[in-house]
């Protein structure tokens, strides 16, 4: 397995690896990119995950409002959608992790793996520690993806998630 660097990065984004982003050059790092945010929703009511996903419930969320492209959430947990659209080869994962500077304010980013076949604008988790909250805006830079080349194709993801939220 092996990490896109930048050059490597830069050219797969340009043939459909990402779309939908801001600004590549701004976006694009020495080892990942930047996804930026496009809404948060708070989590309403309880989920449920069993083996099989038969009774699997995803909770459900209520939108909330950005005023002058600024959003404040009081401490909690929170699902954010990414601006970007996400387009993996068969031969790709990526892992995310959050910003640092969204780290130094006392927030963190929850995410699981993307696998390879993935497609779709993602949602991820955001946990909100500061006791004082923290004010995000409209197409802040929370997190960065990280593709990691894998030693040969593989089956392409099939679950529920798959085209989400494009």
């Amino acid at each position: 397995m092996t990490v896109l660097d930048k050059d490597e990065l830069k050219k797969r984004i340009l043939e459909g690896l990402i779309s939908d982003y801001i600004d590549l050059e701004t976006q694009l790092q020495p080892n990942g990119f930047d996804c930026t945010l496009r809404a948060v929703a708070k989590i309403i009511n309880a989920g449920k995950i069993d083996f099989d996903n038969t009774e699997r419930e995803i909770p459900k969320v209520e939108v909330m409002h950005f005023k002058n492209e600024w959003l404040f959430l009081p401490r909690g947990v929170y699902r954010a959608y990414i601006n970007e659209v996400i387009n993996l080869s068969k031969d790709l994962m990526a892992l995310a992790r959050p910003r640092s500077s969204l780290v130094r304010c006392g927030a963190n980013i929850l995410t699981a793996v993307w696998d390879a076949g993935y497609k779709g604008r993602s949602e991820v988790g955001l946990v909100v520690y500061n006791e004082n909250g923290i004010w995000l805006k409209r197409n802040a830079r929370i997190m960065q993806l990280v593709f990691i080349k894998l030693s040969g194709e593989t089956e392409e993801y099939s679950g529920i998630f798959k085209g989400e939220n494009i």
